[in-house]
């Protein structure tokens, strides 16, 4: 963990008070701009110094080489991987001819300012120029939720003391240099410059460049258009090249009246469409913002964002820095997946080119159960993607000698990504993931349409994969052999419990949803044989549990493997991925990420009071946290044993992954799945939500630090606040009509305008387990 904090604590922003260009990577992902169509990494407005530049379109990728040291039957060919697209960030700005460069003369004064509320970055700069000259520059970006091709940027500078000429250079600029970390030299030289030029046009204030990618042969667009405001004798000139268009400003400054600059972009991309087609569709974005204008964008941002957190936002009282956190969560979470309409949420979203840009399991389990109960809109549509990608799932089945569809474990566009086939390939647990999501929705919804045109096949499809991967033993229970679970450190085991149970509960979801829409079930072949199998391995699925040792067993004889030896790992030796090799970690007991623990999450039905105490502790002991994914989970499940405590340690932990970089790669792009882990936390930890089978249910408790938790769900065209201090909650029906909820065991009725209180039980008393040495969650400490 760093030593000081980065950002100033405020509720509703994160401030930078200064440059630090040891930290520049760091920055560009947490002030971050999206909208989940496109991504804009904070980097400098003149463009240099960076740490890593990136401007990304959710769905466009290049094709690159999957290299194996042996090659095998079903292993993917190649890779897909995130472009970093036109830069229309850049606006370069001139003093004297002097370049305006932080490295350079001398910066009085540089803060950056992400207001969650208003959806902006705001940046100023004061700076003395290597001739003695002092200039001020203010920027505003927006990433513009309501006109989804949309961004612009309103840029200002004036001089500070005596009167200046100025030259600003406002820029689209393709096929930049970046810092590779790429290792394999053939999949460095398929990323270098895959931005082929198709056209250039530049006229008046205007600019457009088209380029199609060289592999996947994707063609993408990317338009600027300004507005100049400046003192008399301000002129301009606009020129384009196949990869750079420029518009440069050229001005005589005096004191107290500044040069402005307002900037519109506008992107797009096809795969099917033509050269003028898209031409003319980002001309089309670019004149629509024009057309609203500044001031209008930013009002339809504000109005965008001020529903959102009537929906969605999270009240924490007691402890500044974790609300300032949990705010910054959801507000990622929502650029993540707010307007990616028909694409995947990456797991890093558009913030950075980490994993690749690739979307994993993560998405299903950990960012649209945030989104269903705050946007739900955006889940449906992430659905809607992994339903247009049914057919090379289907594709995927059949190459690996099964039935239905075998979604990848990661992807961009839908194909298997992943060339290492134990963690990738044998976590088919992916399938139930998505599953689960869509019946999650489905029962916060009722969206019959939903249902009926996108659940049914994907429960239909994913049920078909579980019944063909398993099978019935000779004792009649139906086993799920050679999987790996969502611990990456114990692959291709038998009768993993998460895998199982989530399995059981997309078989049963699957024939409870052709008995809905029957005749959209029979369109795919499903019988009344048909949903009774899938009814009969439900309900005779192998669950392992070690009866001398009172627990479950994560898989089949987990606990019977060796302890790994925590006692003899130095610090410096984690992640245990990168220090051993995976043989040494399969055949241990240790543990990457929550697996078990997550399965007394998602199916808290499945297990009894006692056993999610035990289990906890038992596997505490044992999970190492070598992955982000962790944190929020073992939070949830803390909280539910009683450790409210531990609870909250772990709930800082997964807020504050980016914010404190606690991973060292926030550089690569946020953590959208920790960050909205930290919305979980929140709400299923220490609020003790439920959703199982349609019905809500509370648990709330706090720990003693925090004095008051109040938060929001949308459900089932209902909106309910839950305010919990300690030993008391109070449910209100926001909007919409009566619902019946479950508060600590007791069903109880809410009520339009009437607000429900209920006094919370305290919690079991149980000791605080213990965890592998050197891994402890740090305490938390609340900052005064």
């Amino acid at each position: 963990m760093i030593k000081q904090r980065a950002f100033p604590v405020e509720p509703w922003s994160v401030r930078e008070t200064e440059l630090n260009l040891e930290n520049l990577a760091q920055a560009e992902s947490v002030f971050a701009l999206s909208n989940g169509h496109i991504g804009m990494r904070a980097n400098l407005d003149e463009g240099e110094p960076f740490g890593l530049p990136g401007t990304y379109l959710n769905g466009l990728y290049e094709v690159r080489p999957l290299p194996y040291a042996e090659a095998g039957y079903g292993y993917p060919e190649v890779g897909h991987t995130v472009v970093n697209v036109t830069n229309g960030k850049i606006i370069r700005l001139l003093v004297e001819d002097e370049p305006f460069d932080v490295r350079y003369g001398e910066l009085n004064r540089h803060e950056r300012l992400l207001d969650l509320r208003a959806g902006l970055l705001h940046r100023t700069a004061e700076w003395m120029s290597p001739a003695g000259h002092g200039i001020r520059v203010s920027a505003t970006r927006l990433v513009s939720f309501t006109q989804r091709a949309a961004a612009a940027i309103l840029y200002e500078v004036e001089p500070l003391d005596v009167a200046l000429p100025v030259v600003i250079q406002s820029e689209l600029v393709t096929n930049e240099s970046l810092p590779t970390t790429e290792h394999d030299p053939r999949a460095a030289a398929a990323l270098a410059a895959p931005l082929v030029s198709e056209m250039h046009e530049a006229v008046g204030h205007r600019a457009i460049l088209v380029h199609r990618t060289r592999g996947s042969e994707l063609r993408v667009a990317a338009a600027m258009d300004h507005e100049v405001d400046g003192p008399p004798g301000t002129e301009t000139t606009v020129e384009s090249y196949d990869d750079l268009a420029r518009l440069s400003v050229t001005a005589d400054l005096e004191p107290g009246r500044p040069l402005r600059l307002l900037k519109f972009l506008s992107y797009g991309w096809s795969a099917a469409r033509s050269l003028p087609a898209v031409r003319d569709q980002v001309g089309a974005g670019l004149a629509s913002a024009r057309h609203t204008g500044w001031n209008g964008l930013l009002g339809a941002q504000r109005q965008y964002l001020d529903r959102f957190w009537e929906r969605a936002d999270v009240e924490i009282e007691g402890d500044a820095e974790l609300q300032q956190a949990v705010r910054f969560a959801l507000w990622h979470v929502l650029q993540a997946g707010g307007r990616a309409e028909g694409r995947a949420i990456p797991a890093k979203g558009l913030t950075g080119p980490g994993y690749d840009g690739h979307a994993f399991w993560d998405t299903e389990s950990f960012v649209l159960p945030v989104l269903t109960y705050t946007a739900p809109h955006a889940v449906a549509d992430e659905l809607r993607w992994r339903h247009s990608t049914l057919e090379l799932a289907r594709d995927r089945a059949r190459v690996l000698c099964l039935k239905g569809a075998a979604f990848p474990w990661r992807t961009i566009a839908g194909l298997e990504n992943s060339g290492y086939w134990p963690a990738g390939t044998a976590a088919f647990h992916i399938n139930a993931d998505i599953a689960d999501a869509v019946e999650r929705y489905r029962a916060a919804t009722d969206d019959d349409a939903f249902d009926r045109d996108v659940g049914v096949e994907l429960l239909v499809e994913t049920a078909r994969l579980w019944r063909s991967l398993g099978h019935h033993d000779a004792r009649g229970r139906f086993r799920i052999d050679g999987v790996t679970g969502p611990d990456e450190y114990s692959a291709i085991a038998d009768n993993n419990v998460y895998t199982n149970l989530m399995a059981q509960r997309n078989l049963l979801a699957a024939a409870e949803a052709a008995a809905r829409h029957p005749r959209r079930a029979a369109r795919f072949g499903v019988d009344e044989e048909e949903a009774a199998s899938w009814r009969d391995a439900a309900s005779a699925m192998l669950i392992p549990f070690d009866d001398s040792r009172g627990v479950h067993q994560q898989a089949e004889s987990f606990t019977e493997h060796e302890v790994w030896d925590f006692e003899d790992t130095p610090p410096e030796r984690y992640p245990l991925l990168l220090h051993f090799p995976y043989f040494e970690l399969y055949r241990r007991q240790v543990v990457k990420q929550a697996d078990l623990v997550l399965a007394m999450h998602l199916r808290g039905d499945a297990f009894t009071a006692e056993q999610k105490a035990r289990n906890f502790a038992y596997y505490e002991a044992l999970t190492v946290r070598d992955s982000s994914l962790s944190a929020c989970t073992q939070s949830v499940i803390a909280a539910e044993v009683g450790l409210l405590e531990l609870a909250y340690d772990y709930f800082a932990e997964a807020a504050l992954m980016d914010l404190d970089d606690l991973e060292h790669n926030t550089r690569d792009g946020v953590h959208i799945a920790s960050l909205a882990g930290a919305w979980i936390a929140a709400v299923a930890g220490l609020g003790g939500m439920r959703d199982h089978d349609g019905e809500l249910s509370f648990r709330p408790r706090l720990p003693g630090a925090i004095r008051r938790l109040c938060f929001r769900l949308s459900f089932r065209g209902r909106r309910l606040q839950i305010e919990v201090v300690h030993g008391r909650a109070t449910y209100s029906l926001l909007e919409g009509v009566a619902l019946e909820i479950v508060h600590h065991d007791q069903r109880r009725l809410v009520e339009p305008g009437r607000p429900l209180e209920l006094q919370i039980p305290p919690p079991p008393n149980r000791e605080r387990p213990h965890q592998p040495r050197g891994r402890e969650p740090a305490r938390r400490r609340v900052l005064q």
